[in-house]
């Protein structure tokens, strides 16, 4: 029977490991997304600084284990092979759950899931022992530390709230005295700021951040506790001056100062904090299985009222979590995915949002703007205007500006996002309440973002369904989390070994299987342009304009022919792969133009007829790609419905038409490359042949249709495709024709 624990401590201590990445890997967006969004310091060197706070947070963190231990349930209540089950069920729930959520780049709460599956999976054996013994369900209470659980939840919960006011609030004061020209109130303020920044880190890691240290004496720990106030007021002062003085005599900017030790605070308290959600569990099992094997007893009748009392964790433990964590911080994709949806929801600039709008979002800003003009209202005037004055950005000149849109939001921003998260962060886990960084982390983001009126009316509504989006993904969470782990305890407690190995296999598919899925989103991204975009200057405008147009109309080219061919072929499975391949194309133009924004803000004065012709082919592209859509789309559905194919004499004829499609694009592609624009002519009359050539074809269909009295729906798509054919002919030589005026005004510039 002693093997039998063996092996489920071994795979407690794997799934810690594995949980520790997967952790990490959803965690990162709560210390990076601040130093990553505003540009502080090389990723390299932001990565180094999170990874040393990490490291170090993560001995300060054995305090924190106590709720693995008895935070939520009462140990005394279960007997060691119940124990290890709810420990083991906890463990397998989380690193699917958490994987599940990094593959969709959903920012999740580790400390949530982590209380709900405790909470489920003691639920769910406390319910086979209440069956067993008869009891009614008043008996749960026996055995779930209710009171404390709800205190745990209710925290974090409430969180939500508090972080979103307080980092809305000092985002505004703080706003208000620096504004956005920082480079000229930063001497008046920064040494200050800088200072007060410095003192919360030096209350996080002497005053709160020591008392959980294994190998800090309790006399250091003692002094410390007493002199605290002392402590933090010279740093306060120190520091204030120290920076005053870098502000005066040197151009060292304070802010990535204050940003980098606040990335490096943060990552202190992430750890601090969140280190047991990952590795509080198996060594509690450690533990339990320690002391197992000291009683003699049989595994069904020890109570495990050993994990009652206090047990410091060996330092060595807690170091080797800590770097696991920092090599997953540095090599994990997964971290900058999830990081990305923090930045998108809270960058300053609009521009292409990540999600739609919704009802309830589009409802949230209807209000709000009558509750501001309600403000207006009783507010005064001359008041109203210097605040506004305040946070207005059209004073910064067109270096600054450009400087401005380059960063998803400036130091001043990322400096309060970290500094309130560390100071509530720590806060919680000197009380020992395992809030989720994850939750304070963003929604300060979200409230300090909110503060800086980058929720403006034209991103606001996207904004809100963001936030709401990844709230309900909290609740989902949860949800899941008390639901699974609840059903995967029972399953274990009666199939044992067996169905251990079962869901150990189910967790590695699941793993593997939204691991491709990942990769496969990032390959589709990657095929997206609107990185392309990055890379626009007045200067290369016109080399990465004609690379974008050439690569998108050789796509429509191929794709247009695959269509053709595989419809009159009626080959299901050829036509669904191009229509994905279709759908692809259509998400790679319309980022280009939700980006276009970007574009036009990079480019010079000198530069708007540029802007105007690059603009001008990005409409005809977008609207050559939706024509090639509605040819593809029709076709794919009759031949997915099993409708009647085309007739023999009609699909020669289609065939036919493709050809000459075929001979237009080789002809458009031809000159793009060359830049032949007196070959326009020959093109334009390519093109009205196939105009007419459509028009020919529409009527032998009406024939057609008059002389068999049958087959309207293939005759449909038929039709379908000759106007949409004609469109994109149009469309393709309107492109043509606005790359050569494109090319014309560069030479002139030139």
């Amino acid at each position: 029977m002693e093997y039998y624990y063996i092996i489920i401590v071994g795979v407690l201590f794997l799934l810690a490991i594995s949980d520790i990445i997967v952790g990490v890997s959803n965690d990162a967006v709560n210390f990076l997304n601040s130093a990553i969004g505003s540009k502080a310091a090389p990723f390299k060197i932001i990565i180094l600084v999170a990874s040393l706070g990490v490291i170090i947070g993560a001995t300060f963190s054995n305090g924190m284990m106590e709720v693995a231990r008895k935070g939520i349930f009462n140990p005394d209540m279960f007997f060691f092979n119940e124990i290890m089950i709810i420990f083991l069920a906890v463990m397998l729930t989380d690193i699917i759950l958490l994987d599940f959520f990094n593959t969709f780049g959903l920012p999740t709460s580790t400390t949530v899931s982590i209380v709900f599956e405790l909470l489920g999976a003691s639920v769910g054996i406390s319910a086979i022992k209440i069956y067993k013994a008869s009891e009614g369900l008043g008996g749960l209470a026996t055995y779930i530390n209710s009171d404390r659980a709800l205190g745990i939840i209710s925290g974090i919960f409430i969180s939500i709230l508090v972080a979103f006011t307080v980092g809305a609030i000092i985002q505004w004061i703080i706003r208000l005295l620096f504004t956005f020209r920082i480079a000229k109130t930063i001497k008046y303020w920064g040494g200050l700021w800088g200072g007060l920044s410095f003192a919360v880190i030096v209350y996080f890691l002497l005053v709160k951040g020591a008392k959980g240290a294994s190998f800090i004496s309790d006399d250091t720990i003692a002094y410390i506790q007493n002199n605290s106030f002392r402590l933090i007021l010279y740093s306060a002062i120190g520091s204030s001056i120290l920076f005053q003085f870098l502000i005066m005599f040197t151009r060292v900017n304070i802010f990535k100062i204050v940003v980098l030790l606040g990335t490096f605070a943060l990552a202190m308290a992430f750890a601090g904090n969140d280190l047991v959600n990952f590795v509080g569990v198996p060594l509690a099992g450690y533990e339990s299985f320690r002391a197992f094997l000291a009683s003699g007893q049989e595994a069904n009748h020890m109570l495990m009222e050993i994990l009652t009392h206090p047990v410091k964790t060996p330092t060595m433990f807690l170091l080797i979590a800590g770097l696991i964590m920092a090599f997953t911080l540095r090599f994990s994709k997964k971290a900058r995915s999830v990081t990305a949806t923090t930045i998108d929801l809270s960058r300053q600039d609009d521009g292409a949002e990540r999600f739609e709008s919704s009802a309830l979002a589009r409802f949230m800003v209807r209000w709000s703007l009558e509750f501001g003009l309600f403000f207006e209202k009783i507010i005064p005037g001359k008041l109203q205007k210097m605040i506004d004055a305040r946070f207005d950005q059209s004073v910064l000149k067109n270096k600054e500006r450009k400087q401005q849109d380059i960063l998803a939001f400036d130091l001043v921003r990322a400096s309060v996002n970290l500094v309130v998260a560390s100071i509530l962060i720590s806060f919680a886990t000197s009380l020992k309440l395992p809030l989720s960084t994850t939750y304070v982390t963003f929604m300060v983001a979200m409230g300090s973002s909110f503060s800086d009126r980058s929720w403006g009316r034209e991103s606001a509504v996207y904004r809100i369904t963001g936030v709401l989006t990844v709230i309900g993904g909290w609740f989902l969470t949860a949800f899941i989390a008390l639901t699974v782990s609840f059903l995967v305890a029972c399953a274990i407690y009666f199939g044992g070994m067996i169905v251990i190995f079962i869901f150990i296999g189910i967790a590695i598919l699941l793993i593997l299987r939204s691991h491709s899925m990942f990769r496969k989103r990032e390959v589709d991204n990657e095929k997206q342009s609107g990185a392309a975009i990055e890379q626009i200057s007045g200067d290369n405008i016109l080399e990465v304009c004609t690379e974008t147009v050439k690569s998108i109309v050789i796509n429509i080219s191929k794709l247009y022919f695959l269509t053709i061919v595989n419809f009159t072929k009626e080959k299901r499975k050829d036509l669904a792969k191009t229509k994905k391949e279709v759908k692809d194309l259509n998400d790679e133009t319309k980022a280009l133009k939700k980006n276009l924004f970007k574009t036009i803000r990079k480019l010079e004065e000198d530069e708007i007829e540029s802007g105007h012709y690059y603009v001008q082919v990005l409409d005809y592209v977008r609207e050559a790609t939706n024509s090639l859509s509605f040819i593809v789309n029709p076709a794919f559905n009759h031949v997915d419905n099993n409708h009647s194919p085309l007739p023999k004499d009609q699909s020669e004829e289609l065939l036919k038409f493709n050809e000459k499609m075929s001979v237009f694009f080789n002809y458009s592609l031809n000159i793009l490359k060359s830049n032949k624009f007196e070959d326009l002519p020959e093109l334009i009359k390519l093109r009205n042949d196939i105009v007419s050539n459509t028009v020919t074809l529409k009527k032998h269909q009406i024939q057609y249709l008059k002389k068999q009295g049958k087959g309207t729906k293939v005759s449909l798509v038929f039709m379908e495709i000759m106007t949409e054919s004609k469109n994109m002919a149009l469309f393709v030589t309107n492109v043509i024709e606005s790359q050569k005026q494109f090319v014309e005004h560069s030479k002139k510039k030139k």
